[in-house]
């Protein structure tokens, strides 16, 4: 039986649209051939699933014929073999070496630091200021990923590091395309400036990484860890760690994935593990929070109540790490903000053989898709999808949902490692921030959105500061 989905023998017209909007193809597609579709991008095969079953099929059931996507693949070139884009064993050591890091009780410990930065960005800001949101919530998280999980102050680095990410993005439909291999050769502008961009992000984490090697010892965070940590050798025993050679990101083919028992990771190695939290662990939650703002300065009544709850939460006292579970209701806004705005708003993987989905067979070789974007507003599972509704996310709201149906941070053995961290950031840095200030949007016009590696808003949030 035949997949439904658009007569079009080359994929060129799909590539157009695709190119000139993503998630409104996307859409287009499920709509007009349900919740398995496919289509053609060059010579590749793509499937779009659309359906919680599906999701739960592709991440849970049988992960084990899937591999990265197209998208991740090409990621390699900035990121590297890290969490994000490591596969199989390797993946598995790494994730191991790393989980420790994110074990709740450290996390715990990071709050502090949390509550720290958010309340300098509180002390910074001025009343009738006018502020660029996603640009101060860019900041604010690399300065928290930087301390917590690197142990290093980058506040400086920040403005580098965004316009570094900037040029990064712009590059990315490029990256994406059927003609990738040839066009990252050719001296386009955007190209040369995703290389300088490379460059600027490995001299930051190199320099971090030199530092600690330098100072030695364990910190308590995530890089301590990478820096310290061995494999245990046949008989059980750690052996020390090998320095490993220096430079940019290989290419995807590169060999650094194999090690020995006994040794500890290269600097090449924990380059790709630092690179991927550096900027997924700020990056996503940036975004998260940069469309929670656009969101509360669009709707009053919601703002009112996270005030309200936050107040009394507070006392007049420091927030903590203990205080989480006391916000139910700033947890809400997060999550319905990263419902209507996911950060990761799909995920690919290449099927490694054929299998079944709803009656029909997905070739081997199949580039296969799940959106969060497109479930997270499909009104099957959220009447009024589009509207913001944080009581969605009472339990007696979500009895009945189907589990996958909402999946920000992935599902399965590849679920994002650093999930309660960015949940306990989340809520922690928008208590700080809402406790003092009240944010109003100057610019009714709707933000755009740029789907790239993480869903950005197109351009600048420009947003005027009150003082509560």
């Amino acid at each position: 039986m035949r997949i439904p989905g658009p007569a079009d023998l080359f994929g060129l017209r799909l590539f157009r649209a695709l190119r000139d909007d993503r998630l409104w193809t996307l859409q287009r597609l499920a709509r007009d051939y349900g919740d398995i579709s496919t289509f053609r991008i060059g010579t590749q095969r793509l499937v779009l699933l659309n359906h919680p079953d599906h999701v739960e099929d592709m991440l849970i059931t049988r992960a084990r014929i899937f591999k990265k996507g197209r998208a991740l693949e090409r990621s390699k070139r900035l990121l590297g073999e890290g969490l994000l884009t490591s596969e199989g064993d390797f993946h598995l050591r790494q994730r191991r070496l790393a989980q420790p890091s994110f074990h709740r009780q450290r996390i715990a410990g990071y709050g502090a630091t949390m509550v720290a930065y958010a309340g300098k960005t509180s002390e910074r800001w001025r009343a009738n200021d006018v502020v660029d949101i996603a640009a101060e919530m860019n900041r604010l998280t690399l300065t928290i990923v930087g301390e917590t999980l690197l142990g290093s102050d980058v506040e400086d680095d920040a403005g580098r590091v965004r316009e570094a990410m900037s040029a990064v993005l712009e590059a990315f439909p490029i990256t994406m395309s059927p003609f990738s291999t040839v066009l990252s050769r050719l001296p386009l502008p955007s190209i040369r400036r995703y290389k300088r961009a490379q460059a600027e992000l490995d001299r930051l984490i190199y320099r971090i990484i030199d530092e600690r090697r330098a100072r030695g010892g364990d910190r308590g965070d995530l890089l301590s860890m990478l820096l310290l940590a061995r494999d245990e050798d046949a008989d059980g025993n750690a052996s020390g760690a090998s320095r490993g050679s220096r430079g940019s990101a290989p290419e995807p083919d590169s060999s650094r994935g194999r090690y020995s028992p006994g040794s500890g990771m290269t600097d090449t190695q924990v380059r790709d593990e630092a690179m991927t939290i550096f900027l997924a662990g700020h990056e996503t939650t940036a975004n998260a929070l940069t469309w929670t703002w656009y969101l509360l300065a669009q709707h009053p009544d919601v703002e009112q109540r996270l005030h309200a709850e936050v107040d009394q939460v507070l006392a007049g006292g420091p927030l903590t790490s203990d205080d989480v579970p006391r916000l139910p209701y700033t947890r809400m806004v997060l999550a319905e903000a990263m419902r209507l705005y996911p950060p990761a708003w799909a995920i690919g993987r290449r099927a490694l053989e054929d299998f079944t989905v709803g009656g029909y067979v997905i070739p081997k070789g199949t580039v296969v898709l799940v959106s969060q974007y497109l479930l997270h507003r499909d009104a099957r599972f959220f009447p009024e999808p589009e509207r913001f509704d944080p009581e969605r996310w009472l339990p007696a709201r979500q009895h009945g949902r189907p589990k996958y149906a909402y999946f920000p941070f992935g599902a399965g053995t590849r679920v994002c490692i650093g999930e309660p961290f960015a949940w306990m950031e989340g809520i922690l840095v928008l208590a700080t921030l809402a406790s003092r200030w009240q944010i109003e949007l100057l610019e009714t016009s709707p933000v755009g959105l740029q789907p790239a590696i993480t869903l950005r808003p197109s351009r600048p949030i420009r947003m005027k500061l009150h003082r509560r």
